[in-house]
């Protein structure tokens, strides 16, 4: 290839002049054009970068959208697993623990030093790093909840065996069969009281069914009252030892007379009207140490957890008593 030749125009001669240039001249001319070159190559690449999916870009960036959605997908289920446990944990504390007079577990133990709030954050404010340590965050608590649960089920597990007659004592049936109920009438808790039209403490629970519906012992005993009583009517007071003592009222009729052994599911009455009622129905009552106790606790021999679920539904949202 020749080499380019510049000449400049002389006005004194009226000619064209050839002009050698310095080797500094030639060498800038050239790195000038190499960066000319390079700039526009930069630009093009951006160019395709942004504007052009290349095979390559597209699969990663689709491979990126991906693994972001399995990711968002892991984070949902591991909220609704750890949603379970909670619920769990505040069952095993609130029902199991409480009828085998266990000590709670707090939230401290069950959770190690694992805070709740560290791993609920907005998903879309996280970068895909941020989202994975967030969800290992979450697998670290359920794994320790998962841990402290088993430990707590063999806790009680241990002492159901070393109780056994302890548990066939306490109450936990119901006292009227599932089917012979008509509805629940009302739980325990504050009620409107049906014949004064005030506010009270209803300390136990009322079960509406027809008159003369078997009514069962709830756990084993001896009959500490059987009678007339008051505004009960017609009732039956059982001490099952350990503290609790169960009684039923407002019943047509008493089958059992004090100082009578019962078993659980022995049948002691009928569901009546007598008394301070407004209707046929059961008015039962567990205490625990003189205290009266929520009866929806105690029904865990014949509820399944549906049947448990619904009666507690139903007892929250009965809000007068018949008595």
């Amino acid at each position: 290839m020749s080499k380019k030749v510049f000449y400049r125009y002389n006005p004194t001669t009226e000619t064209y002049d050839r002009v050698y240039l310095s080797r500094r001249s030639r060498a800038w001319i050239v790195i000038k054009h190499a960066f000319e070159g390079l700039s526009i190559g930069a630009v093009i690449l951006l160019a395709l970068y942004y504007w052009i999916d290349l095979p390559r870009e597209k699969r990663l960036r689709d491979e990126n959208t991906r693994l972001n959605n399995e990711l968002v997908e892991l984070n949902r289920r591991l909220d609704g697993s750890i949603k379970v446990m909670e619920e769990i944990a505040n069952r095993d504390n609130s029902f199991y623990r409480v009828l085998m007079q266990a000590d709670p577990i707090s939230d401290a133990r069950r959770y190690a030093g694992l805070e709740a709030a560290n791993v609920s954050k907005q998903l879309n404010s996280l970068s895909d790093a941020d989202l994975a340590a967030t969800i290992t965050d979450k697998m670290n608590m359920l794994d320790q909840q998962l841990y402290f649960q088993i430990k707590s089920f063999d806790e009680l597990k241990n002492l159901a065996s070393q109780h056994e007659e302890r548990l066939a004592h306490i109450p936990s049936i119901q006292p009227v069969y599932e089917l012979d109920l008509k509805q629940m009438a009302s739980g325990y808790g504050h009620r409107v009281d049906p014949v004064y039209g005030t506010t009270k403490f209803h300390e136990g629970m009322d079960f509406s069914a027809a008159p003369g519906t078997p009514v069962y012992a709830t756990g084993n005993g001896v009959v500490a009252d059987a009678g007339w009583n008051s505004g009960y009517g017609n009732s039956i007071d059982i001490n099952h030892g350990y503290d609790y003592l169960t009684r039923y009222a407002h019943l047509s009729k008493i089958l059992v007379k004090q100082g009578q052994e019962v078993k659980r599911g022995d049948l002691i009455g009928l569901v009546g009207n007598t008394g301070k009622s407004t209707g046929p129905h059961l008015h039962y009552e567990v205490r625990y140490k003189g205290a009266p106790q929520n009866p929806v606790k105690y029904y865990f021999q014949d509820l399944t957890p549906e049947q448990y679920s619904e009666m507690v539904k139903h007892s929250e949202q009965a809000s007068n008593v018949m008595d």
